[in-house]
């Protein structure tokens, strides 16, 4: 399946304040229950400029394999090791209709950590 026909989610979620440095570990350490599925193409977690706000962007396969996932036990374990730090948060989900691959897309992360 390409790119184009992804199915995308964007969770906005409010971190309880002091809690941003655990949250964000705490994120790196689950990832894999949601990463290691079959139907996720990857996901990012960005930090914003309002205090305590962060989206989480997540692609997938499709999204009744989305679906699937969302109400499987993997996922109410990896919100339960999440819920802890949330004060609020919403969901959006998209179906993406065109991408245009970058020339830093090759990059990765530790690599970009490394240049900065």
């Amino acid at each position: 399946m390409s790119e184009s026909t992804a199915f995308r989610v964007m969770l906005r979620m409010q971190i309880k304040p002091g809690m941003e440095q655990d949250f964000e570990r705490v994120w790196l350490e689950v990832g894999d229950s949601v990463t290691s599925h079959p139907a996720n193409l990857g996901q990012w977690l960005s930090r914003s400029d309002e205090e305590g706000v962060y989206y989480i962007v997540s692609d997938w396969v499709s999204e009744p394999l989305f679906r699937e996932f969302e109400t499987s036990d993997r996922h109410l374990q990896h919100r339960q090791q999440l819920h802890p730090y949330r004060s609020g948060g919403s969901m959006t989900t998209m179906h993406v209709v065109a991408h245009l691959r970058g020339d830093g897309a090759d990059v990765t992360h530790r690599e970009w950590e490394a240049a900065r």
